[in-house]
């Protein structure tokens, strides 16, 4: 694939400044071509219109197996870095009838009245969290990333679709891995068997002995039509739901923490009742979205956007949902700054149009209990390292921390 366009950005696999780049890209057009790992050509979309514009643009789609020729042909296969977003038939890529059969057998379980009923189950985990973290000696330096922001998420998805103790590690750690975007083709490879056995496993772990879990209702649970989904499907679905119920929460933990606490006067106004943690939840969602770029669409047609970008049948698009809330143009007023009583914290953190983030009130509610009951708990909290030492997740795709180091002092009483 030779660029029709003269700038060509080499994505960094490393994410080493997330915000600046997509920014850099932003000035240069619609959609950008980039490179991504394995030599493999994409375009980048940066621009908040043109996400919500292509996202509901029938001429775009989301399976590879039919609208990528480079994965249909074999020239980028399982040995791809990327290759396990591509890989799964669920409802992540697929499109029109199979997306909404696969969308409506796990949509029900996540509406308002089913997230609303977990909030004991999420307050319990969070207590027994927050109540670890006394134990810390005064002055230590305590990584709620590891001890809080992590463990909340992946206990709340692994106790849902009845993940057994002994089975946790494996999962997070191949769902884990799935966001690395530097790995070398022999790592790519084994990542993708590792993610299909371990999924695999607990799928028949939970055909064998069923239980009151989503795994167990997967499997039991039929369409409309009569039709169950696929050993394939049932697989690729767990790695979706638990790999995108666990992941994006804990980078939404992490920042929001993070923004409080190099914001003193913002989480003032929370504390005077001037402001509400969803308006700091909504505002680190804008200013710090989970995600950055997130593979994979494809063109069904071609697609002319204008300012000399034409974006060929066939080709792959990457949308920088992380970008969206940043962009001038649709916050013109400040768009890098943290603060809880802008008016319009609109952003693209849980996409637009057919994928919206089916888990977006779990997230939302997941950090609302831990906002509330560290910041109650630990008044005097405060960063152990100074902020610019806090360093990202090694990804272009989440934006994420690696540890959030900090200094409790418990509340008196």
């Amino acid at each position: 694939m030779e660029p029709r366009c003269p700038f060509t950005h080499v994505l960094d696999t490393h994410g080493t400044d997330l915000h600046a780049e997509a920014a850099h890209l932003r000035t240069h057009g619609p959609a950008v071509r980039v490179e991504l790992p394995g030599r493999v050509m994409a375009w980048s979309v940066t621009r908040a219109d043109v996400v919500k514009q292509l996202l509901t643009d029938s001429r775009l789609a989301k399976n590879a197996r039919h609208h990528w020729p480079d994965w249909i042909d074999g020239r980028v296969g399982p040995e791809w870095p990327l290759a396990s977003w591509v890989a799964v038939e669920s409802m992540f890529t697929s499109d029109g009838a199979d997306h909404h059969r696969l969308r409506s057998l796990t949509a029900p379980a996540f509406g308002p009245r089913r997230v609303e009923a977990l909030r004991p189950l999420v307050r319990a985990i969070t207590a027994d969290l927050v109540d670890a973290l006394r134990e810390a000696a005064p002055g230590e330096s305590v990584d709620l990333h590891t001890r809080l922001s992590y463990p909340l998420p992946t206990t709340l998805i692994c106790d849902l679709f009845g993940v057994p103790e002994e089975q946790r590690p494996e999962i997070q750690r191949v769902v884990d891995g799935a966001l690395a975007t530097y790995s070398t083709p022999e790592e790519a490879k084994a990542l993708i068997d590792d993610l299909f056995v371990a999924m695999g496993l607990l799928a028949a772990t939970k055909r064998a002995a069923p239980g009151d879990d989503m795994t167990s209702e997967l499997i039991a649970t039929r369409d409309a039509n009569g039709s169950r989904l696929s050993e394939q499907e049932l697989v690729s679905t767990l790695i979706l739901m638990i790999g995108a119920g666990s992941e994006t929460t804990v980078n939404l933990i992490d920042h929001a923490i993070a923004l409080l606490l190099t914001h003193p006067g913002q989480l003032a106004l929370i504390r005077a009742g001037e402001a509400t943690w969803q308006d700091a939840i909504e505002e680190a969602l804008r200013l710090e979205a989970p995600v950055m770029h997130l593979p994979m669409y494809f063109a069904a047609e071609d697609i002319d956007l204008g300012e000399g970008v034409l974006i060929r049948t066939g080709e792959p698009v990457l949308f920088a949902f992380g970008s969206a809330g940043r962009d001038p143009a649709l916050h013109p007023d400040r768009p890098g700054d943290f603060d809880l009583a802008r008016a319009d914290k609109s952003h693209l953190a849980f996409g637009h149009g057919h994928h919206f983030c089916l888990g977006h009130l779990v997230a939302r509610m997941e950090a609302e209990e831990a906002l509330s009951a560290l910041f109650d708990n630990f008044p005097d909290i405060e960063l152990a390292i100074p902020a610019e030492e806090l360093l990202p997740q090694e990804s272009f795709i989440v934006n994420g921390l690696r540890t959030l180091p900090v200094r409790l002092t418990p509340a008196a009483g």
